[in-house]
């Protein structure tokens, strides 16, 4: 195993380059206008939100043109750029509404949740496994709606100023997150895990020290992390991939697919080699079904920057 490089200006990925451009104040304004004016009303707003950011969204707009070039095959148009951008716009508009619990205006759809709760009941570790496509957070609210709780591990720098303005929300129960950066991380993830919580994590994003695999996604080659999948193996998890796809209006639908089962693994008698085939075969699976999803719904994916090249910039630190 080599030494990861020192993480410089040049090796920090893309999505933790970009300068978040979130202004706390214009935040602020629409949680005080959501709640005050509703969903219905406030969605007047959200276009005005999405059509200024569809104009002048710079390098963000250029990686929208490329994704949907990618998945549609062919030059889009600008009816597909600021459909992209207002589905985004929408997602955390709705945020607001999801952390207070107001899931009556919405109408949400959910599949694979037989399966899921018969896991739960038997009472296997289980780590929700998705991407920056669609809505976590509606998973996350139906979650508490039905009887169990997710425990979030995540890197929180990029989003530092909407989480701290949706915190002023006070919603009941808060989202708990576990970021992976402290040390501690594993310890807390595995004692959620024993008081019958249910991990979280998005699994597309990587940092510059992290080991990644290229594999084939929309027609070209990108680097996904593979620590997801061998934190999967340390806590002895069943994993599903998870997606909350916005299909417009106020419609969700959550879909729940088993991916992987690690609740069995015995890591420490495990031959390597076995091991890591295992997480390369649920790796490939992942990408897969993340394909598959993004496809059905193109406008959610989420990653306002050059995804692809990042495989071409971060090489795997794991050889």
């Amino acid at each position: 195993m080599t030494t990861p490089h020192p993480m410089s200006a040049e090796r920090v990925p893309g999505w933790k380059r970009q300068v978040e451009r979130s202004n706390v104040r214009v935040i602020r304004f629409m949680v005080w206008l959501s709640l005050l004016a509703g969903r219905r009303l406030s969605r007047m707003v959200v276009y005005g939100i999405a059509a200024y950011f569809f104009v002048f969204g710079g390098a963000a707009k250029q990686a929208s043109k490329d994704y949907l070039r990618r998945v549609l095959g062919r030059r889009p148009s600008a009816h597909h750029g600021f459909r992209h951008v207002l589905y985004f716009a929408s997602v955390i508009h709705d945020r607001v509404y999801f952390l207070k619990g107001r899931l009556s205006l919405f109408d949400i759809k959910t599949y694979g949740r037989e399966e899921f709760g018969r896991d739960q009941d038997k009472g296997i570790p289980l780590l929700l496994m998705g991407a920056h496509v669609g809505s976590f957070e509606v998973l996350r609210a139906m979650g508490e709606s039905t009887g169990f709780r997710i425990s979030m591990l995540m890197y929180e720098e990029n989003a530092a100023k909407l989480n701290a303005t949706l915190a002023t929300l006070d919603p009941d129960p808060a989202p708990i997150v576990i970021p992976l950066q402290r040390v501690d991380a594993m310890l807390t993830a595995q004692q959620h895990l024993a008081s019958g919580h249910v991990l979280g994590m998005l699994a597309d994003r990587r940092l510059a020290h992290e080991p990644a695999d290229s594999l084939q996604f929309l027609g070209a080659s990108a680097a996904f992390p593979r620590n997801p999948f061998r934190l999967a193996v340390i806590l002895k998890c069943k994993v599903y991939f998870m997606v909350g796809l916005y299909l417009g209006g106020n419609r969700y639908a959550i879909h729940l697919v088993p991916l992987a089962d690690f609740s069995q693994t015995a890591s420490a008698n495990d031959a390597r080699g076995d091991r890591d085939a295992r997480i390369a075969t649920a790796q490939s699976a992942y990408v897969a079904l993340l394909e598959k999803f993004t496809r059905m719904e193109l406008f959610n994916w989420f990653n306002f920057f050059d995804f692809w090249n990042e495989s071409k910039a971060f090489r795997s630190t794991d050889e």
